[in-house]
């Protein structure tokens, strides 16, 4: 780990402070750490970002649209190999949150989820992607079988 010093003004170290303690930080430093990261996969984003990611799409819609459900649903399927789990929640007698974890080739996610959001019904999308780098293409045993996924680690 590397140490650096900064200079800043007291009236920005001061609201610096109050942004740290208003979000729950220990220290300075994990709170910077944070930042950099932040900025640094904006930054990788506005390139292209990576070949592969993680990410979560979360969208709201009115279950009452015409075969809103079934057209999301087939969506999914019809996207499987980025399509991790799906988490449904009521909001009221009409509106849903459907939030998406979703993993696999950048292009392929960001298919998915223009896709979903482009679906008539769908209000509210926001994609939430994290850069990741293919750690290893593992085969593991279930049951007697041997099924192969990826394994992606978010980059630093």
């Amino acid at each position: 780990m590397q140490r650096f010093t900064i200079s800043i003004d007291d009236h920005l170290a001061a609201e610096f402070d109050s942004w740290i303690a208003a979000r729950g930080y220990d220290n300075r430093s994990e709170a910077v750490r944070d930042l950099l990261r932040a900025e640094i996969e904006r930054q990788r984003q506005q390139r292209g970002g990576t070949a592969h990611c993680v990410a979560s799409l979360s969208y709201v819609y009115n279950h009452h649209e015409r075969d809103l459900a079934e057209r999301m649903t087939a969506l999914q399927h019809a996207h499987h190999p980025v399509h991790v789990a799906t988490l449904h929640v009521h909001l009221d007698h009409e509106q849903c949150l459907e939030t998406v974890v979703l993993r696999g080739a950048t292009a392929a996610v960001r298919a998915f989820a223009d896709a979903a959001r482009a679906e008539r019904g769908v209000r509210h999308g926001a994609l939430n992607l994290i850069s990741a780098h293919l750690n290893r293409r593992a085969a593991h045993g279930h049951g007697g079988t041997r099924a192969a996924h990826l394994h992606l680690t978010p980059t630093e």
